[in-house]
């Protein structure tokens, strides 16, 4: 009987260290993920566009390292951000087609139209659109990604995008 309590004792103790040891390692791996997602994050331009496919720069950090997603998918951050995402990854070439073709756009306010709304500067991520209420607003062509999110706001139809 003594026996029998001891093995118990014994097993039950084993499998509270195992568990213990296997969330330990959850963790480790968790935080090493997390800075893998962070490291790729950081070097994505943070536009907040969406034209990758995901709602933001983050999101599409996370498809990259945990489902190896394509590293072409960002056209604001054209080959200089594949190459740095291929330069962090170790230079996995292999885990995106070549880059997609992406012609430069340019958010362009029709002057006439503009009904100084503000819907377009929330909109914009990298706030490359300037003006206060009621007044014309501008488009700072320098810091224009091209993601397009300022059109649909737009109550007048007055955004076109042009070629950079």
């Amino acid at each position: 009987m003594f026996e029998t309590v001891i093995l118990s004792l014994s097993v039950y103790l084993l499998a509270v260290v195992a568990a213990r040891l296997l969330r330990f390692e959850q963790r480790r791996a968790d935080g090493a993920r997390q800075r893998a997602i962070g490291a790729v994050d950081r070097l994505l331009p943070q536009t907040q566009c969406g034209a990758c496919g995901h709602p933001g720069c983050r999101p599409y950090a996370r498809a990259i390292v945990e489902q190896a997603a394509p590293l072409n998918l960002c056209p604001p951050g054209g080959v200089a951000t594949l190459r740095r995402l291929e330069q962090q990854l170790g230079g996995v070439s292999w885990r995106h087609a070549p880059p997609r073709a992406h012609t430069p756009a340019l958010a362009v306010i029709d002057e006439r139209a503009c009904i100084g709304c503000m819907k377009c500067i929330t909109a914009c991520p990298v706030d490359a659109i300037v003006g206060s209420a009621g007044q014309l607003h501008s488009v700072i062509a320098q810091y224009c990604t091209g993601c397009k999110l300022c059109i649909p706001p737009c109550p007048v139809d007055c955004i076109a995008m042009t070629s950079a």
